[in-house]
């Protein structure tokens, strides 16, 4: 899963990055107006977003985000603790708050807790649709309980498709989510892991779920 911090204090991202890394895709971004840009250009899971930053603020940054119907959740971070501030930031669209100073595993339980409400996770690091289910801690998928051959980038794929059920993602958003911006392939790579995922799905009739959108990419569709 992917989180974008926006936080002005370089030494406090970095902290947090480091809690991180070994969980998560974590992007970093300074300032609010380049916060705004980086969640507008892509998809993130979650946003850990200061409120106290130059250019642009939380508050003006989660108004602008909402304002462009981004609904990924964000976790406010800030050394307000006042009530009325904290009123503030869940009227603006915040899923929770945290005030600076935090302890790492505060931080870490606050954002699994939002990530299983947003993404459905459930019980134990789960994603279920119907009777297909993907287990985050063992990578591994089964439908009916059988386990199904979707390993590695296949296993990457379905779940960022499931997680975004019924909004299109297109090749773009998958490619540089699961491959990355530095890698030495091309897009057209999606296409192919896209078909082999539809030919195992297809064994179980789960196929009609995954829809390509063409010249665009892919959506799951209920």
């Amino acid at each position: 899963m992917k989180i974008l911090i926006i936080e002005d204090d370089t030494i406090l991202s970095d902290t947090i990055k480091q809690c991180l890394v070994k969980q998560y895709d974590v992007e970093q971004c300074y300032d609010g107006e380049e916060g705004v840009a980086f969640a507008l250009e892509k998809i993130y899971d979650l946003i850990l977003l200061d409120i106290m930053m130059p250019i642009k603020n939380g508050y003006e940054v989660l108004k602008e985000l909402r304002e462009n119907k981004v609904d990924t959740p964000v976790l406010m971070l800030t050394a307000k603790d006042g009530i009325q501030d904290k009123i503030l930031g869940f009227r603006a669209g915040a899923d929770d708050y945290l005030v600076k100073p935090f302890e790492r595993e505060e931080l870490l339980l606050r954002i699994e807790a939002i990530l299983r409400r947003s993404h459905g996770l459930h019980g134990e690091n789960k994603i279920k649709y119907k009777e297909l289910e993907l287990s985050l801690s063992n990578r591994q998928a089964s439908i009916a309980g059988k386990k199904i051959n979707v390993q590695g980038k296949l296993f990457d794929m379905l779940e960022y498709l499931l997680t975004y059920k019924n909004t299109i993602i297109t090749k773009d958003q998958i490619f540089d989510k699961i491959w990355g911006f530095n890698s030495e392939t091309t897009t057209n790579v999606v296409e192919v892991y896209a078909s082999s995922l539809r030919k195992e799905l297809k064994k179980y009739e789960y196929d009609q779920y995954l829809k390509t959108i063409r010249g665009v990419g892919y959506i799951w569709v209920e």
